[in-house]
């Protein structure tokens, strides 16, 4: 059996990196030029060219979005920022537009075409005709049920791939106008202002909002294995390093579990109480089990919090003193427990017992964010750049978070 493809966004070169260390099999990427995160930091044609050999030197892939409404204007010097991406070593593109799926079919038939959900595709015949334009995937609108994917897949030979995780549209995918409407920002050409998530007045009575809860598939990643989906996409291409550390490595363990026969219950729970925590809203299944309704939104406003759990990004291990350099992100002090968390998906447990500033003097806390700082931890196992620290539990709670 093939394993299912995890798919990570990536809106930097260091996201782009981290996601790959944390275990997705492939990364979607905007450039410069053409794609729907227009506020994302996108890559540069050596940016692009870099992200490749790193992820091809892994075994992995890059996608890169081309998923913009086309207007006249945007033509102009689109078909050489194709061969000069395609040169950089893409290996699939992310495209809505007819003429861009065709020209890249007849032009570079080595390089993957992906349907973009800007799309909207829902049913079967149109995934066909697709097909017969020479589309290698197709990127599900996110509001297919679970039944409608499995008749789908029944009846296609395309692969299909559908989000699992992050933030969703109000609106049906790929056709929202209100963006455009209230800012003059085309949220289908890079400039969503994300008006779904305003708060409207509502004649002396609470404010209005008409925001969805985010997207989380976890406890049935099972489900979308087992009816043939071929990649599971995560949303998000401007979230932090830690966010996509955290759920990217979360989606890889439940995946690897349920291949190896290894996911129980109590994993579950704690796999999912990391995907809670890391995040500051609600979340549903939205679409895959029912329609959706107003469970699945924010009506009367909402509060998105930061629980400021992160704590610090390794940077470096000094195995032979036991010390582990970091970035500071959120205060913390010495008492504390806390919980390193790697790119080999270790997770260890610790007490904070010394604590030390950038000149190795030792304090007693950290609360300078950005600033670097020492800990000690005597652990067999291989802590690398990129690892993690979160909180666990403070020293005067003892519930653990």
């Amino acid at each position: 059996m093939k394993r299912i493809e995890l798919l990570s966004p990536a809106g930097d070169l260091e996201r782009l990196k981290v996601t790959l260390l944390y275990g997705a099999d492939a990364v979607y990427i905007g450039g410069e030029k053409y794609s729907l995160r227009a506020n994302a930091n996108n890559f540069s044609i050596d940016e692009i060219r870099e992200g490749c050999s790193f992820a091809h030197k892994l075994g992995k892939r890059v996608h890169l979005t081309l998923n913009i409404v086309f207007h006249n204007e945007d033509m102009d010097g689109v078909e050489e920022y194709i061969k000069e991406v395609v040169d950089a070593g893409i290996d699939a593109f992310i495209v809505s537009d007819p003429f861009i799926i065709s020209h890249i079919k007849n032009n570079y038939p080595n390089v993957e075409v992906h349907l973009s959900t800007q799309n909207s595709t829902s049913n079967y015949e149109a995934i066909k005709f697709f097909e017969s334009e020479g589309v290698d995937r197709v990127v599900l609108a996110r509001e297919v049920s679970k039944k409608e994917m499995k008749e789908i897949i029944d009846k296609v030979n395309t692969d299909i791939e559908v989000f699992i995780h992050g933030a969703m549209c109000t609106c049906f995918s790929g056709r929202c106008a209100l963006s455009n409407y209230v800012t003059n920002r085309d949220a289908n050409r890079g400039g969503c202002a994300q008006v779904c998530r305003f708060s409207f007045e509502n004649e002396g009575e609470k404010d209005f909002t008409f925001a969805t809860k985010d997207l989380n598939m976890a406890n049935y990643i099972k489900d979308l294995i087992e009816i043939g989906v071929t990649s599971l996409k995560v949303e998000g291409r401007m979230r932090s390093l830690y966010y996509l550390a955290t759920v990217i490595g979360t989606y890889r363990s439940i995946i690897d579990d349920y291949y190896n026969n290894t996911l129980t219950s109590e994993k579950m729970k704690i796999y999912q109480k990391r995907l809670d925590r890391v995040a500051n809203r609600e979340t549903s299944t939205h679409f895959f089990l029912k329609e959706a309704d107003e469970t699945d939104q924010y009506y009367t406003g909402r509060q998105e919090l930061s629980n400021q759990d992160y704590l610090g990004q390794v940077i470096e291990y000094n195995k032979k003193e036991n010390l582990i350099k970091f970035y500071e992100r959120n205060y913390f002090e010495v008492g504390d427990t806390v919980e390193l968390f790697t790119p080999n998906q270790d997770h260890i447990e610790f007490v904070v017992e010394e604590l030390f500033d950038e000149e190795l003097n030792p304090v007693d806390v950290a609360r300078h964010p950005d600033s670097i700082y020492y800990l000690r931890l005597k652990t067999n196992k291989e802590v690398v750049e990129y690892s993690m620290i979160k909180v666990a539990r403070r020293k005067n709670e003892n519930k653990s978070i």
